[in-house]
């Protein structure tokens, strides 16, 4: 019995053919954990749509990911001088960030990325005069912009974009491809059309892969199901029942990503309340599990273990039977399943 991913395989591949048609030469992205599918599955679904080159986030990615897509493959951290070296084929594209992320990759195919409002990482506008004369020892393959999800002061990623067009055409460099991040295809659409002789590709993973949230859901099996009254002693470390009810033993631990849970954003007074009462609750050992049963995320007994949590279910809801399957509200790029099921 497992922790299971289930696939609506139709709906899924109906969003990829929606995106696709959003936006023109797409380029999918496969890093992390493959977005909770896995670099083969994502691989083989880029080579099923006929993408001619693949996103990766590392070298090691790109090794890994190298025998299972045949196209291109562009690795988005930048290079560093004095990084370990990975074997890769000639069709791996270097992301670089840096004027002497430039002239250490000679001969190289590259991506020079700009400093955009991430201020993550990118050339700065000073470094433009110099750029010129370095690419000419590499192979350009584009430039790339990173863009911001949120945009809290008003600005307009297009614009954003439009200043850094203008600047490298300023410094005279090339600009027959910009791979641009976190754009909308209206916005795209805008500056293919201000920018005809420039070709725009949308490094897209977590709307191409996960865009559509009732495509796939994860369910945990119930292994074993224990009654327990109220004050009885149980688990590692023999906490009391706080009521009649069960232990449910179901599929889905730590090994699995299930606990673990992202720094989140917070915007309004709301979703900052209910952080401070998840944390409050957590300080009497009452945190909510993933699980749902009978129309309700069920709490944790106790923290989950390696590869399966134990839940408290209430004696006023239905005894879960063993070998049931529980929904689980699970983000994908943290979990790992141990089966895939395509329906």
């Amino acid at each position: 019995m497992a922790l299971t991913l289930y696939v609506d395989t139709a709906r899924w591949r109906a969003h990829q053919k929606h995106m696709l048609e959003q936006f023109p030469g797409i380029v999918p992205v496969c890093k992390g954990n493959g977005y909770g599918f896995g670099h083969e599955r994502l691989a083989e679904e880029a080579t099923r749509f006929g993408s001619d080159v693949l996103a990766v986030g590392t070298t090691y990615e790109a090794a890994r990911i190298k025998d299972w897509f045949s196209g291109d493959l562009l690795v988005l951290t930048p290079f560093r001088r004095g990084e370990e070296p990975v074997p890769l084929p000639d069709r791996v594209i270097r992301s670089v960030s840096s004027l002497d992320g430039v002239h250490g990759l000679v001969g190289a195919r590259v991506v020079i990325e700009v400093m955009s409002s991430m201020k993550r990482h990118g050339v700065s506008e000073q470094e433009l005069p110099q750029l010129h004369a370095a690419i000419e020892d590499v192979r350009l393959e584009g430039f790339a912009i990173h863009l911001p999800l949120d945009r809290t002061d008003g600005s307009d990623a297009v614009e954003e974009v439009i200043g850094w067009m203008d600047r490298l055409r300023a410094a005279r460099l090339p600009l027959h491809t910009m791979f641009v991040s976190h754009l909308k295809a209206g916005e795209l659409a805008r500056l293919q059309q201000q920018f005809p002789q420039t070709r725009f590709r949308a490094r897209i993973g977590t709307n191409l892969w996960l865009g559509d949230h009732e495509a796939t859901e994860y369910r945990g099996a119930v292994l074993d199901v224990t009654a327990v009254a109220k004050g009885d002693r149980f688990g590692y470390r023999q906490q009391k029942a706080a009521s009649d009810g069960w232990l449910v033993v179901v599929a889905g631990g730590t090994s699995h990503g299930v606990g673990l849970e992202a720094p989140k954003a917070l915007h309004g007074m709301m979703p900052r309340a209910k952080g401070v009462a998840r944390a409050g609750l957590a300080t009497v050992n009452r945190n909510l599990s993933p699980f749902v049963w009978a129309g309700k995320q069920r709490w944790f007994a106790e923290p989950p273990h390696m590869q399966v949590s134990i839940l408290f279910v209430p004696s006023d809801a239905p005894e879960p039977k063993v070998g049931e399957e529980l929904v689980a509200h699970l983000r994908h790029t943290t979990t790992q399943f141990d089966r895939i099921i395509d329906r």
